[in-house]
């Protein structure tokens, strides 16, 4: 293929329907094409299962014809094909459109009865009966090229992802097209030769080959696993450089000092430290002892102590001299920090305080909320050193706020900064700063290689002594009984002495669903063929509950007997919430109405039940950080998920998995087998090249392991990748397109 221009960036060829149709599929280039892999291989000798198919869905289908005839319409006398297909137990309907009779019985000739074909189309249904309507389809042995069909007939069948109007077949025929024009020279390899031979992996262009043109079930199984390991390569690769040039950089150390602050903590802690705590307060204190910056994540179970062992971080820090910096997502989650930091070092944050401790530090919280004089006051702290610690949300990123000797930064909750926002507060060090991140979302050990594979990990699976657990029932929101209990329950825990939470999707009722404050909202999954008559009847879905007007109901609803009831959303000004949350925790308001906004960092002893409205529409995480606000002091806790959820369905699966354990580690991996492989990684991971097609972070652990081990070798040899630039190129390509983000964020 003689060209300037890279054949893989050469526009897929084309009229400009046709393309305009590629392109809505991310279709673009010769590459695009290439990397538009099959989602599944039919067998020309078995026919597929009508009942799984998708109502909606544009499919491709190996059936037998079972009839076919030419129809007349009454008042226009044009003819229609109508035939019937069948895989031995369902039949499907087929009609085909056609100008004039001649066209028709052409197709009636073709549509043998007994005959096997591949047809491709949109399912729909049409008077209460399955239908694929002008659909395009090729009978096996009735090939143009009789050679060719009888060479080919014993091969898979690739199955691509359509549209309408562009058809798997009409995508394997460009592939092929596509393919047979190009050399193995003009596909570049980003697994080197010399992995490829102590792996004995293929090269991509027999991998390519085995994918979209096999001949046996063997060829696109091998492509495939090529394939998944050049994708887990890639990426392992770009953390490798990345941790090398972390392990390069210089930083201060920060070494434990006897005497200080962390020793007088450690003395006055009310509770004993969990063997987890211990282990990961062990694993940062030597990160941060060390000359170039510690880059660790600190994962655990909701309620586990992540914060007393950040904390210990800390402390560390500032006895070394430096100062410590805690990144939190929200400003209730960041005064509920400082709270309850100032509430563990009782006169430790009190230093140079009248009846402050003589080796105190001040704990000082920035937000963009505070008032001038307030926040010129903690700026100055924080400039002065007089601050050890300062807590603050996204106003930390600010040109204003300086430290005196930044030596530590500790970003919470992960997921809600990119790279660019942690790169900000980083850069306000004059060395770089050791990093701890921590998340309350429990990442299973895959998924953590692959999107934090530049960090050492700890984690705390662990939750204190003392903690009586937590019960959790789904209830059926149209059952008026259970209803009915649910809130009797609510109204027994608070004359019990308890707190309840009541959590909704959204704000405002007037609102669209889009104003959900944080909420993380699910469509359930297509239903298929075998549900369609019951979808078509489905009622239409009922608006999500709001928190103004649920407040309104709930202060009026005899079931609560007069019980006072708060409110909380992310609207309110910080004073608001604060005051709220307040009144919540000292009995005044014992039920708080809210958002999403207390998932993370609320803490109440006192809150004993939880009731979330329309749990059907949260992730399965968001479920567990929000019910992980209760339970936590001596009284067990109750979590009471209030759901419109048909059995059979994915809500209904996070739901019943939610109920059956508090394991976080299980309930992340529950999540990730119902979630997309796109939503796991972020929604950049589909569609165009780079996107991970192959690999399986849930299921391929040996794989990532594999590539993990080859990739740190190959950059520990060479740093920058300078030999290997097919590799750059598809780390470019893997990080395009926002990407980037992909790797700073679970």
């Amino acid at each position: 293929m003689a060209t300037n221009v890279d054949p893989l960036d050469e526009r897929v060829p084309g009229k400009p329907a046709e393309l305009k149709k590629f392109a809505a599929l991310g279709i673009e280039t010769v590459g695009d094409l290439l990397a538009h892999y099959p989602w599944r291989y039919a067998d020309s000798r078995e026919v597929t299962d009508i009942a799984s198919l998708a109502v909606g869905r544009n499919v491709s289908l190996v059936a037998q014809v079972r009839s076919a005839e030419v129809r007349l319409a009454q008042k226009t006398g044009k003819p229609r094909v109508e035939a019937k297909v069948t895989d031995g137990a369902r039949t499907l309907d087929l009609v085909i459109f056609m100008p004039h009779r001649g066209a028709a019985d052409f197709h009636v000739k073709r549509l043998v009865p007994g005959s096997l074909g591949l047809f491709s189309g949109q399912i729909n249904i049409f008077n209460g009966r399955l239908q694929l309507a002008n659909p395009t389809y090729a009978i096996f042995g009735h090939e143009v090229d009789e050679a060719v069909a009888l060479e080919e007939a014993e091969w898979p069948i690739p199955i691509y992802p359509a549209t309408a109007g562009l058809e798997s077949d009409k995508i394997r025929a460009a592939v092929r097209a596509a393919l047979d024009r190009l050399t193995e020279q003009d596909v570049p390899d980003p697994v080197p030769g010399p992995v490829r031979a102590e792996r004995k992996l293929a090269s991509r262009w027999s991998a390519l080959r085995g994918v979209h043109v096999p001949q046996t079930e063997e060829d696109w199984r091998k492509g495939q696993a090529r394939l998944r390991y050049e994708e887990a390569f890639v990426l392992q690769a770009e953390l490798a450089r990345r941790r090398a040039r972390a392990q390069r950089e210089e930083s201060t150390a920060r070494p434990a000092r006897a005497g200080g602050l962390l020793e007088a903590f450690d003395a006055r802690l009310p509770f004993v430290l969990t063997e987890g705590q211990v282990a990961a307060g062990e694993q940062i204190a030597a990160d941060l002892e060390r000359a170039h910056p510690m880059q660790r994540l600190l994962q655990g179970e909701v309620g586990s102590g992540k914060t007393v062992v950040a904390l210990r971080a800390m402390l560390q820090v500032v006895d070394a001299g430096g100062q410590a910096a805690l990144l939190a997502p929200t400003s209730v989650l960041a005064a509920q920090h400082v709270r309850t930091l100032r509430a563990l070092l009782g006169d430790l944050a009190e230093g140079g305080l009248l009846g402050g401790s003589e080796i105190g530090t001040r704990v000082a919280l920035l937000t963009g909320a505070q008032s001038t004089a307030e926040r010129r006051s903690n700026l100055l702290e924080a400039a002065s050193g007089q601050a050890g610690i300062v807590v603050g949300t996204h106003a930390l990123l600010s040109d204003p706020v300086q430290f005196a000797d930044l030596g530590l930064v500790v970003v919470d909750e992960q997921h809600k900064f990119g790279v660019e926002q942690r790169g900000r507060l980083q850069a306000k060090a004059a060395n770089a700063p050791h990093l701890l991140v921590t998340t309350a979302t429990p990442i299973p050990r895959t998924v953590a290689m692959t999107v934090f594979g530049e960090l050492e990990i700890s984690e705390l699976r662990h939750v204190p002594a003392g903690r009586s657990g937590i019960t959790t029932h789904v209830v059926p929101a149209d059952n008026r009984a259970w209803m009915d209990r649910t809130w009797s329950r609510v109204r027994e825990e608070v004359e019990g002495g308890g707190r309840a939470f009541v959590v909704c999707a959204r704000i405002d009722p007037d609102e669209d669903d889009d104003g959900t404050d944080g909420a993380e909202v699910f469509d359930d999954e297509p239903v298929t063929v075998g549900e369609a008559q019951a979808a078509a009847q489905r009622a239409p879905k009922r608006p999500l509950r709001a928190v103004l007007e649920v407040v309104e109901t709930l202060r009026e609803d005899p079931r609560l007997g007069g019980v006072a009831v708060g409110l909380l959303h992310g609207r309110m000004t910080s004073e608001e919430k604060d005051r709220a949350i307040a009144d919540f925790a000292s009995g005044r308001t014992p039920v708080l109405v809210s958002t999403t906004v207390i998932e993370v960092g609320v803490d109440v002893p006192a809150a004993t039940a939880m009731v979330i409205l329309d749990a059907q529409v949260f992730g399965l995480s968001q479920l567990h950080q929000l019910r992980g606000r209760v339970g936590r002091g001596s009284a067990p806790g109750l979590c009471l998920l209030v759901a419109d959820a048909p059995e059979g369905t994915v809500a209904a699966q996070r739901l019943g998995a939610l109920a059956a354990t508090t394991d976080g580690f299980e309930l992340a991996r529950v999540d990730l087998e119902l979630r997309k492989e796109g939503d796991v990684l972020g929604s950049a991971q589909s569609g165009k090249r780079g996107a991970l097609r192959f690999l399986r972070i849930v299921s391929d652990g040996a794989v990532i392991d594999r590539a993990r081990d080859d990739a740190r070798a190959l950059v520990e040899a060479d740093p920058e990748l300078a030999a290997w630039p097919a590799l750059r190129a598809a780390i470019d390509l893997q990080l395009a397109d926002g990407r980037e983000e992909f790797l700073g964020q679970s």
